[in-house]
Order: structure tokens, then sequence, then C-alpha cells
């Protein structure tokens, strides 16, 4: 029977980084993923700020674009921002994933492919006797220690989808599109995303620009009652709304389909801790509300639960308490601010509304968009605000001195 230090349930970003990190520190290490191949369940918009290369240490080979430019398309208007330098990066999922594993790796720590996780057991010494299934045998391991890094089905914390705390979800699916020349280029180097009724109810769409003139588009609503919009369309509807009126390429042709759903906890009252297993990433809630953001957030969670992994097994701890205590300082507050606006905007905000939050947003920098999208800096709205009613000011007084 093979023993680990530490097994890591889930080679998505979270997962994969967490086994990353323990590998490099020398323990040893197993991340193990269900799918065959990182090229399976592709699926992730992947929009994200030059912190996110930097601060993870990640290679220019894993990024499918950079971007210097967003675009904000309402049912109305379209509100465009860009700046001179790079803003940030659109990561191709898969070749993420891949480096992560490889990393791993490169460090001594065991990646298993087509390897689902089963069940576990607590033994009387504390260590973990866990039962996979790897390419269709079924294999017993031990561990000291099992990481839940399987995202919004948390199949290593709960057993029971029933004891799971109330969860609210949201579908997405996106088309990965090669398009000719004169379409790509209008779309290139740009984050475009798309709010109102006619794009997107209950949820927003994009075009994310990949290489070689492919382009992600893709569409994701929240499943909960709207409260004006009462008939939907499939997403696939949406998609192909975008390619025809948006994009209007001359000839284009459909590389893949993919989407999921993800289940996200308000309040974030998943469970994080049960003896010797952790939660990490979409298992614990880190994909933002509001933007649907997840990767470096998934990322940093893994980092805070290194630390906490790092001590245990140096035998400085016996617990893992203060790890929830620390993921609510980092998440709480920013993300119960994202719930609220998230639930506003997508599910009860007009289309007149969606139309006013861009005029606000419109005198602001890019970087001051980056900061309230990315950073969750609410507070920068404020400028885009004053200088909207300075225009409606100016705008009336003109409109009564010409009948004068």
């Amino acid at each position: 029977m093979q023993s680990f230090d530490v097994v890591v349930v889930g080679a998505g970003p979270a997962g994969g980084h967490c086994a990353r990190k323990l590998a490099q520190k020398g323990y040893r290490v197993l991340l193990m993923e269900r799918y065959k191949d990182f090229d399976t369940n592709s699926f992730s918009s992947s929009g994200t700020p030059n912190e996110t290369l930097t601060r993870y240490e990640l290679p220019e080979s894993i990024v499918g674009s950079f971007w210097n430019q967003i675009d904000i398309v309402t049912s109305n208007q379209t509100g465009s921002w860009r700046s001179s330098t790079i803003q940030g990066s659109v990561l191709d999922f898969a070749k993420l994933r891949s480096f992560l594993a490889q990393e791993t790796q490169f460090h001594q720590g065991e990646v298993w492919l087509n390897c689902l996780y089963v069940s576990h057991e607590v033994l009387e010494n504390q260590r973990l006797r866990v039962q996979v299934r790897r390419e269709k045998q079924d294999v017993t391991i031990e561990t000291k220690l099992l990481i839940d890094a399987t995202g919004p089905n948390r199949s290593v914390m709960y057993a029971n989808l029933k004891e799971q705390p109330e969860m609210i979800s949201g579908t997405g699916v996106e088309f990965l599109i090669q398009v000719d020349e004169a379409a790509y280029d209008r779309s290139a180097k740009a984050l475009t995303f798309f709010l109102g009724y006619k794009w997107m109810p209950k949820g927003y769409s994009w075009i994310f620009p990949m290489s070689d003139r492919q382009l992600k588009v893709g569409a994701g609503i929240v499943n909960l009652e709207h409260e004006y919009v009462k008939e939907m369309k499939p997403l696939k509807h949406y998609i192909q709304l975008i390619i025809d009126e948006h994009i209007k390429p001359e000839q284009y042709e459909i590389v893949e389909r993919h989407g999921g759903t993800v289940r996200y906890s308000l309040g974030l009252k998943d469970k994080y801790v049960e003896g010797n297993t952790l939660a990490i990433g979409d298992a614990v809630s880190t994909i933002n509300f509001l933007g649907g953001e997840g990767i470096r957030h998934a990322m940093q969670s893994a980092e805070i639960a290194v630390s906490y992994i790092d001590r245990y097994l140096q035998g400085k701890t016996q617990t893992f308490d203060g790890y929830q205590d620390e993921m609510h300082r980092v998440f709480l507050k920013d993300w119960t601010i994202s719930e609220k606006l998230g639930l506003k905007k997508y599910l009860a905000d007009s289309d007149r509304l969606v139309d006013r939050v861009v005029n606000y947003l419109r005198p602001l920098k890019l970087e001051d968009v980056v900061d309230i999208l990315f950073y969750y800096k609410f507070e920068k709205a404020s400028k885009g605000l004053g200088s909207y009613i300075w225009r409606k000011f100016k705008s009336f007084w003109a409109k009564v001195f010409s009948k004068v």
C-alpha cells in the first residue's frame, strides 16, 4: 500500500497549486485528477490581472493572450476603457493545470490521472485510508492529510449532498471558436462583457481572445428567479447572438464546446476542516459571486492552506485551528458585498439601471475599472458617479440656455 504525507483530490488551480507548493517543500504528495488528461473539461473564462502571473510564478507559456482593454456591452450601449499598457492576460486553463501538475512531478510529487476519489476512513493512528478508482482498478492508499479540491462537487468533505449548506448555483457554457483575421482583430486585446436582457438575463456573457485567431465566447446565469424576466432561452442562444450580432465573422469554426455548474455558499458557510481533511478552492466558495472569477482566488486559498499544512507536518501544531478564520478574513467581507451586488445586478436590475452603471464608469481610467472588477474596490465607482452627475448638470443647463 502506498503512503503519502498529503493526498490532494482534484487538479484544478487550487489543487494543483497546493500540491506544487507542498512538493516544493519536500513532502510526499499525490495529486489526483478524475479526467484522463487536462484538455478534458477545460472550462474557464480565465481573464485575470497582471498580478496573477507574478504572484503565483506562472510562465507566459500558459497565456492565451494579453489584454489592455475592457468593453462592457449592454442592451443599448457600449462602454470602452483602454490603456497603453498591458493590464492582464487570458489563461489557457488546460495549460495552467498541466503546468501545475508538471511542477508537482518535478519536485518528486506523484500525479495520477483518470483517478476517482471514492471514500476515506480515519485509522486509529489518525492517518487516513483512502479508496480510489484508478484506471478502472480499485486502489487503497494511506495519507496523513487529505485535501478536498473537487470544486463544486465537494466530494471529500461531504459524503452526502444533503449535509451541505444551502447553495446557489450558476451554470455556464463556453464555445471556443476560430474566426477570420478581421473578426479576431476586432476582439483582440480586450475583455468584452455583455449585460442586459438582450445579451444575458440573469447573468452575463463574454468574449475573451485566445491565440491563433481563437475566441472564447461564453454565457453564464444564476439559477434563481429574475424579478422581471420570466422566460429564458438556452445559453447557446445567447452565445450565437454574440457571434452573429457582435463578432460578425465572415466565417468561423467551433473548435470545442464546454460548460459546467458552480455551487456557491452564501456567507461562506462551507465546511473547511474535518479532522485531517481540509477543503480549498471552490470547495469553500472562493469563486467570486459578482464576477465569477475564481482561478487566482483558488490559488490564494491553496497558499493559505499550505501554511497550516506545513506547520502540522512539521509537528508544530496538532490542529488546523485558525484556517477557516483566516480564509474568512481574506474573503468574507468582499464576498458579502459581491453577493449583494450580484443578486441585485443579475436578478433585479432593469436595462435602464444597467446602462446607468456603465455611464457612471465611463469617465474612469481602465486601471480604475480593473480595481473595481478584479480587486472589488467598489468605492472607486463613486469617482465616476461624480463625473456622471456633473455631465448631467451641464447638459441640463445647456438645454435651459438654448431656450433663452
